[in-house]
């Protein structure tokens, strides 16, 4: 009764963790949500303010696909502004969401059997969306320990003549990692001799620590040309239910995607569109506090976790997540619990120590276990005594 197209793809990991960290939450139990993946702020009082005077107007009926005027040209600004990318306005995109940006992409752009190149450890849905679209996920591991690194030699071993596009995320999730600027013109170097797209998700580009942001579609009007640049307000400005993301590259791309949007959501709601506008063209004064608390918070989860014997756990440079080594802890067991993967253990760690995390397996790492610090230090500090307490459990 069902495509057969579905049986390929999996459902989000992140979700179903959430969705059983809730369900615990409603039973009484005391979970602490290391799992997470958005901003413990609230939105900025003034974001919420412009919302509030589009409803008062009454601006409450369909846009244009593409998104209002006035929003395309917040987004062109920011693009210049923070990026030094010019974009028309018929190179812009606005959707229900950077996830519906990614899909609408990969619809746009995927032939049946058609290759996408996604580095590994990678986000969860960045597979399964290309499965969606008729591509095949083709996976080259990164380096991430310090940054990010994607070497130059295994990235042109899994190029071939099926090859349609590359996807870089940084800052990246799930490690944390950013691209440097050497880096990334080792591999614009590379792509403008190849024929293929690059797909660059920006999502975290204000939650940098260390290190400064690119894109990568900055450096040269060459790899411009072939880059599509992926971003939303969801986690810069603690907008991740307002559902707003945004889009620019190539004029041919952007009109498929349009065509796509135009017959799945028709347009993004139209009052978070007024205030992703306002988000982008206010002041700016939150990111940078909620960044800086970020910074505090990584500093905390990195040494609590470092301190945990047999967890390696390198620092990231930005997002909000740690992405430690747990393969010491993979075939221990504590009674008819029996650590096998990272599944296994993020199982473990959720129903003993009642602390949800994501297992690595999910981004294709399975020595690894995901942890957010989009919570607060209490909850980080009490999280981190638990996962230490419950591995001190598990016997070899």
């Amino acid at each position: 009764m069902i495509s057969e197209r579905l049986s390929r793809v999996a459902p989000s990991a992140t979700l179903a963790i959430s969705t059983r960290a809730k369900e615990m939450l409603r039973e009484g139990r005391r979970v602490i949500n290391l799992s997470v993946g958005e901003p413990d702020f609230d939105t900025p009082t003034f974001i919420k303010e412009v919302a509030i005077q589009a409803l008062r107007e009454g601006f409450t009926k369909y846009t244009p696909v593409a998104g209002i005027p006035e929003l395309i040209q917040a987004i062109r600004e920011k693009f210049e502004r923070d990026n030094n990318l010019s974009y028309s306005n018929s190179q812009i995109m606005v959707s229900c969401g950077a996830k519906e940006v990614l899909y609408n992409t990969f619809q746009a752009i995927c032939n049946q059997g058609d290759e996408v190149i996604i580095p590994s450890p990678y986000w969860v849905s960045y597979p399964e969306q290309v499965k969606l679209a008729g591509g095949v996920p083709v996976f080259v591991s990164l380096d991430f320990q310090r940054g990010l690194r994607l070497e130059r030699e295994r990235l042109r071993q899994v190029i071939s003549p099926r090859t349609k596009a590359l996807v870089l995320n940084s800052p990246h999730n799930p490690t944390g990692g950013v691209f440097s600027l050497e880096e990334l013109e080792e591999i614009a170097e590379l792509v403008v001799t190849q024929d293929f797209l690059i797909i660059t998700d920006e999502i975290y580009e204000k939650l940098i620590y260390e290190g400064t942001h690119v894109s990568i579609a900055s450096l040269g009007k060459e790899i411009e040309k072939k880059t599509i640049t992926i971003n939303g307000v969801s986690k810069t400005y603690s907008m991740t239910g307002w559902r707003i993301g945004y889009v620019g590259g190539p004029r041919e791309v952007i009109e498929g995607m349009k065509k796509i949007q135009s017959q799945s959501t028709s347009c993004a709601n139209s009052i978070a569109q007024k205030a992703a506008m306002g988000a982008l063209l206010g002041p700016q004064d939150d990111v940078e506090k909620a960044r800086c608390e970020f910074e505090k918070r990584r500093e905390v989860i990195v040494d609590r976790a470092s301190q945990i014997e047999g967890m390696t756990c390198p620092k990231p440079q930005g997002a909000f997540y740690i992405f430690p080594d747990i393969s010491s802890f993979l075939g221990t067991f504590d009674g008819d619990w029996i650590i096998r993967n990272s599944v296994d253990l993020a199982k473990y760690l959720l129903e003993k120590a009642e602390v949800a995390t994501v297992p690595g397996s999910a981004f294709g790492a399975d020595n690894h276990l995901r942890l957010s610090y989009a919570t607060s230090l209490d909850q980080i500090n009490e999280g981190v005594d638990r996962i230490k307490e419950a591995l001190g459990n598990l016997k070899g």
